[in-house]
């Protein structure tokens, strides 16, 4: 069976665009949410009651690695992605019918908590399965650029969600978004969710999968550890970088340079639309320059231009701020560009998706999830605004370290890793 090229990428993207947009939508209106589910305490512990559901979400993402990756592997691409985009879809969308804890009482916490675990399993799976997907169907001399279009639609999902519930809070008064306003956007999660499971459905398999194996998480555990190490260790810049950079940092700009939270959010904003022609031309590069070469040349510049870039965003003048984060845009839009097509280089075929799904992920759920806490550590213990760069510099130095280690795919498929 023929796919064209443009529902091949379809199917491969929309679900990483409904995992961000979620993402998004559930970080906004995360107040809404812990007083609808959390009425009896104080506000502070309803929003840290909300986002710790959140993070519940974020701890079953390398369990859903490893779980959509051996249905990748063992199945197919096309049985992971169709589960993948269903268990996410579905959930989103209860999450928004689900009634508050004046209808459930205890229930209404617990069943919230429920939900976001299977969003978060479905999500382990969903980004690393839909790049394999994407990059192993196009050519050789577009897999960097494929990749970069499968990395620049998880930041379409943000801002789509972002204006989604931008659009709501304007349109809407206080007392219906309070109520049933913010729910929407849950709701209407479904619709994606529907068009991603046709795409899918309609698909043929990936013609370049080989004999599948019978346990592909077991044998990748045991016969390529090292793998899947690198593929951890390849991620560290990108999860930190993303989590540092574009969601702690509204706070930073609020606590440290004291700005008001509109003109924060409309800095990081103008930012994530800048990342997404930064994905495409890098990897557009890639291709032409080599993954490896592009990949170290970012990580490089990140590494020592950490601390200048958040020095520029510690300064009073608005140009400067924005100066600044663009130059992170610069780095972490290249390196998010290009290194899903770099993991899929280097790992074997028929493992693929357990390796990159389970790697990817662990990286993601510590690093990613862990820095932004990290990062207000550091500023409150030290008494230094510009720490958070020094966790950029390192991770960028483990990232290097890691692409350094890693071997060609013949080596690996062999099976001397």
């Amino acid at each position: 069976m023929n796919d064209s090229r443009v529902r091949v990428l379809a199917a491969g993207a929309i679900g990483n665009l409904l995992e961000w947009y979620d993402f998004a939508i559930y970080g906004y209106f995360a107040p809404q949410i812990g007083r609808a589910f959390f009425p009896h305490a104080d506000p502070m512990a309803q929003v840290l009651a909300a986002f710790g559901v959140f993070a519940a979400g974020y701890l079953m993402r390398p369990l859903g690695g490893a779980l959509v990756g051996h249905i990748g592997d063992r199945h197919g691409r096309r049985a992971a992605l169709i589960f993948s985009i269903a268990a996410m879809a579905g959930p989103t969308f209860l999450v928004g019918l689900l009634p508050g804890h004046a209808t459930l009482g205890v229930a209404a916490p617990i069943l919230l908590i429920l939900l976001r675990c299977l969003q978060g399993l479905s999500a382990g799976g969903e980004w690393s399965t839909s790049f394999i997907f994407l990059i192993e169907r196009a050519p050789a001399h577009r897999r960097g650029l494929v990749g970069a279009i499968a990395s620049s639609g998880g930041i379409s999902g943000i801002l789509l969600g972002s204006a989604s519930a931008a659009l709501l809070a304007s349109i809407l008064p206080p007392a219906a978004l309070e109520e049933w306003g913010w729910r929407l956007p849950f709701l209407l999660g479904l619709l994606a969710g529907i068009a991603g499971w046709t795409l899918r459905r309609g698909l043929s398999n990936t013609a370049e999968q080989q004999a599948a194996p019978t346990t592909p998480l077991l044998d990748a555990l045991h016969h390529h550890p090292r793998v899947i190490a690198r593929v951890a260790g390849i991620a560290a810049f990108a999860a930190s970088g993303l989590y540092l950079m574009f969601l702690y940092i509204v706070s930073w700009l609020q606590s440290v340079d004291g700005i008001a939270p509109e003109r924060a959010l409309d800095i990081n904003t103008a930012s994530m639309v800048a990342l997404i022609p930064v994905e495409l031309a890098a990897g557009w590069l890639s291709d032409r320059l080599g993954g490896r070469r592009v990949l170290l040349s970012a990580l490089g510049l990140a590494a020592l231009s950490a601390l200048p870039l958040l020095w520029l965003m510690h300064q009073p003048s608005t140009a400067a701020i924005l100066a600044g984060q663009l130059g992170f845009v610069l780095t972490i839009g290249t390196v998010l560009a290009v290194q899903p097509a770099f993991m899929v280089a280097v790992t074997p075929a028929t493992l693929r998706c357990s390796t990159v799904g389970l790697g990817y992920n662990i990286t993601l759920a510590s690093v990613g999830g862990l820095s932004p806490l990290a990062a207000a550590w550091l500023v409150h213990r030290t008494g230094v605004d510009l720490s958070p760069a020094g966790l950029m510099s390192g991770a960028a130095v483990v990232s290097i370290i890691a692409i350094l280690w890693a071997v060609p795919l013949e080596v690996v498929a062999a099976g001397r890793e």
